[in-house]
This record gives structure tokens, sequence and C-alpha cells, in this order.
């Protein structure tokens, strides 16, 4: 039990530090490049499933929270979840970069 408590963790504050990361070039770029940056699926309902996995991430860290990461499952649960959303966050904030050079 103890290291999905460690592991979740760790999941979620790696992603909250690159989440930080990666808003610094934004944050000191070029607004000009940005304003100018349109991203649009071909399809509505390919919005969905990063949707859904946003919509997880926030469920399962607000309940391994109020539970105190004491059920192994979540945590897992919200290990997997995390390694996800970062592997997405990666894809897109690389797009996005080579968009913008």
């Amino acid at each position: 039990m103890k290291v999905s408590q460690i592991a979740a963790k760790a999941a979620v504050r790696v992603f909250f530090i690159l989440l930080l990361i990666a808003l610094v070039p934004f944050l000191l770029g070029d607004g000009i490049k940005l304003q100018h940056l349109y991203l649009t699926p071909k399809h509505a309902y390919m919005l969905a499933f990063p949707i859904l996995l946003i919509l997880g991430f926030i469920t399962l860290l607000v309940l391994c929270s109020i539970k105190k990461y004491s059920k192994p499952d979540m945590n897992w649960l919200l290990v997997v979840n995390t390694v996800v959303l970062i592997a997405y966050a990666a894809t897109l904030y690389i797009s996005i970069y080579k968009l913008i050079k």
C-alpha cells in the first residue's frame, strides 16, 4: 500500500512540474505568434477523449486526496491516468512548439 501512495503522489507532482515547465516558454515567448495559433480538430468528437482524460484525472486526484491515498487501486488508476495525460500533454506541446517555430 505504501508503494502506491508514493507512486501516485510522485506522478501527480511530476505532472504539475512538467505543466509549469511547459508554460514558461509560452509566458516568456512571443505573444504575437501565440495570438494567431488555432488548433481545431477535424471532427468535434476528437475532443471527447482528452476531455475524458482530464476529467478522470481531476476526479481521481480529488478522490485520492479525500481518502488520503489509502486505496491502492485508486492510487494505481491515478498513476496510469497521469502517465497517459503526461504523454498526451507532451505530444500537444511538441505540436504547438513546431507550429510556433
